[in-house]
């Protein structure tokens, strides 16, 4: 008997249930319930609670605070790629007289506007919108406390902004919109501003006895965009497999790549533990593997949504605990567990449809000075350079109508790739913005900044 490739092992299976069951229990949360996706579609959901008889399944709400955000965000790009807005733009061409317009766009997407953490008191998150309900409300009188750009402090009056820039700039409100364009088109019938049965309710759980108190569940008002939402493992299952793939109906796949790179200088604590943040989208490294999502939470709630892109595996945890289980770690684990136990089992090795052969010429080692690089077709279209040595700059490269190609990543992203020929049309050298580099080291027939010593490569007698 065989097990269907996209069904998870029994062993998997187990092991999925023993790390909910571990964090529901220590983490002291009155239900945890959690999903995993692996290959486009969710191979796993559980649960564990404190009431007997039944468990949440994948249709139960909970809320998903600052997850929001990347919802949010998913309409800014929207408005951006309809050539609606720049990233580049300040606030304050779209949406003027804020008091923070300096920031751009992608700056209160990435959390670097210089913003305030919070709204001024009393605490949003345990109040009604009714008291902030306009944009000076949420802002205060001092809403910038750093240099607009120089540095990541998350805002989540930002995200007050963005959904206020989707208002003006959709003549809609920000929940409407956010229907219409995203959660309609994606089939996330589960997930809406305010809660729709079965939903969980939100609890505090006392630290040092076993008790617990009912948390307020409040409508947000303004800062709905920044935390409202409610929604459920299957929706939410179903977002993480749009944020690794993209919807042409939504947002692009390049787009959602886009979101998935830091955007946001990052602060030094988070060059130690290996976080930045994306356009909407936390990026952290956790035992080796970089992951990509967002956290949340709200009195009596804490989720999680988690991505390894390179695994082709997520996972969602859900709880109704003000504090308890650290979701982060749990997400990690889940992915982990199945990355691990079950790898990705790679698509086979098939031949370029085709191969121009004036590219074809250029593959193979190339030398930068005395370093050694190998230039690779890759199957999109494009080439790689990568140093043999294992150490040194790495890239891929976009392919150009007039020959040429574009970097996409590290030092050379964004730089220009051109093979320089003779007028014979033999190749030359490859200029990589600025560099040389030959077929030989300091090959003495190429351009080589300096020149080559004539009396060639020699030992020391």
């Amino acid at each position: 008997m065989t097990t269907p490739q996209e069904e998870l092992l029994p062993a998997t299976r187990r092991a999925l249930l023993h790390r909910i069951a571990v964090a529901q229990a220590e983490g002291r949360t009155p239900s945890l319930v959690a999903a995993v996706v692996r290959g486009g579609r969710t191979v796993w959901h559980g649960a564990r609670t404190s009431v007997d008889g039944h468990g949440p399944d994948e249709n139960v709400q909970y809320r998903i605070g600052s997850i929001t955000k990347t919802f949010t965000a998913v309409l800014v790009l929207r408005l951006r790629d309809e050539g609606l807005l720049d990233l580049g733009d300040p606030l304050e061409k779209h949406l003027p007289g804020t008091g923070a317009g300096a920031a751009t766009i992608a700056e209160l997407l990435a959390h670097s506007g210089g913003l305030a953490a919070e709204s001024p008191a009393p605490w949003w998150e345990r109040t009604p919108g009714s008291l902030r309900p306009e944009l000076a409300d949420v802002l205060g009188k001092q809403p910038l406390l750093h240099p607009v750009g120089r540095r990541h402090h998350y805002s989540n009056p930002g995200y007050t902004l963005l959904g206020a820039l989707v208002e003006k700039l959709r003549g809609a409100p920000w929940e409407d919109v956010l229907r219409r364009e995203v959660l309609e088109p994606l089939g996330l019938t589960r997930t809406s501003g305010l809660p729709r049965a079965p939903h969980a309710g939100g609890w505090a759980v006392h630290p040092w006895a076993d008790v617990m108190l009912a948390e307020p569940a409040e409508d947000l008002g303004r800062m709905a965009p920044a935390g409202q939402l409610w929604s459920t493992t299957g929706d939410l299952a179903r977002f993480a497999v749009f944020l690794a793939r993209g919807n042409d109906t939504v947002l692009s796949a390049e787009t959602v790549r886009e979101m998935r790179a830091p955007a946001a200088a990052a602060e030094a604590t988070d060059v130690l533990t290996g976080a930045a943040y994306g356009l909407g989208l936390q990026i952290q490294r956790w035992d080796g593997r970089l992951l990509v999502g967002h956290s949340g939470s709200l009195p009596g709630f804490l989720a999680t949504l988690t991505i390894s892109v390179e695994d082709d595996v997520a996972a969602v945890v859900l709880t109704n605990c003000t504090s308890g289980p650290l979701t982060a770690r749990v997400g990690a684990d889940l992915v982990r567990i199945v990355a691990e136990a079950e790898p990705r089992i790679p698509e086979p090795w098939r031949p370029l449809p085709e191969a121009d052969a004036c590219v074809l010429e250029l593959a193979g080692q190339w030398y930068w000075g005395t370093n050694a690089f190998a230039l690779r077709l890759t199957i999109d279209g494009g080439v790689s350079l990568e140093p043999l040595s294992g150490n040194g700059r790495r890239s891929r490269f976009r392919a150009n109508p007039d020959g040429t190609w574009t970097g996409l990543e590290g030092y050379y992203a964004g730089e220009l790739l051109q093979a320089v020929r003779r007028p014979d049309g033999a190749v030359s050298h490859l200029d990589l913005g600025s560099f040389v580099f030959t077929r030989q080291p300091y090959d003495e027939g190429a351009p080589v900044p300096g020149g080559v010593d004539p009396e060639g490569w020699r030992g020391v007698g």
